[in-house]
């Protein structure tokens, strides 16, 4: 259902979405407007979903009952350090002084004192943690979020956050910074484990809840991108488009 690591680099991701969009193309004239490769995006739906059953859960399960809880949260806040980097970097895209100041005291503080960020020394000092990304910076500056897109094995998305994905993809300090394949494909894995680790307790009251949930899904994930781009005042109307120029 949720698989939210970044396994694959930028030419496979590209590629992707560049196959996505074409197979797309066809829309049913009952589509919903927010959703119009709907027949599409419940077929990588389904696709992602039973990967996750097969695979996925049950390693995030073992590492959750398995792994000791200090390891568990060191490597949690291991990853929550690099994409606190790639946050500052586009809080500053976004032109928001403050957010991006303190945004960089967290990545100083917990990188040094916090011994590479396995120890989250930052929040106790009163640094938030601001999650951002190149999606939601492209929103800021206005650009349309576009039709709603499942990911092959990335999950819900826009066809303009899916653009900003392969960016955050490429600029992650993960990709950027190690050299060694093996070494980063491991990182991948743990992180996307740690990520799915985090769901669990999700998973459970959304199968508690829902009819259908892949509209369920596809309806939480636009209003919660709808909030964050406009940093929890959207607008108040219902055609509302999650791009924020004039933030």
């Amino acid at each position: 259902m949720f698989i939210l690591s970044k396994f694959y680099g930028l030419t496979r991701v590209g590629a992707v979405l560049g196959a996505v969009v074409l197979t797309g193309c066809a829309t049913s004239l009952d589509a919903n407007p927010k959703d119009p490769w709907e027949p599409m995006n419940r077929k990588v739906f389904a696709m992602n979903d039973s990967v996750d059953k097969a695979v996925v859960r049950p390693v995030a399960v073992a590492y959750k009952d398995y792994t000791p809880d200090l390891a568990q949260k060191g490597i949690n806040n291991f990853f929550g350090n690099l994409r606190d980097v790639w946050s500052t970097v586009n809080s500053a895209f976004q032109l928001k002084v403050g957010e991006t100041a303190e945004l960089a005291g967290r990545v100083l503080v917990n990188t040094t004192v916090g011994v590479v960020g396995l120890f989250d020394v930052a929040t106790p000092l009163n640094l938030k943690k601001h999650r951002e990304d190149f999606g939601k910076t492209l929103g800021y500056w206005g650009v349309p979020s576009g039709p709603y897109l499942v990911m092959p094995f990335f999950g819900p998305s826009t066809l303009r956050d899916a653009s900003g994905f392969v960016v955050d993809v490429k600029l992650n300090p993960t990709f950027h910074d190690i050299k060694n394949v093996r070494v980063r494909n491991s990182l991948y894995v743990i992180n996307a484990v740690d990520v799915r680790k985090g769901l669990l307790g999700v998973e459970d009251n959304l199968n508690a809840v829902a009819l259908d949930r892949y509209s369920f899904i596809r309806d939480a994930y636009l209003q919660r991108r709808l909030y964050e781009i406009y940093d929890g005042n959207p607008p108040d109307t219902d055609d509302a488009d999650d791009s924020g120029e004039g933030n």
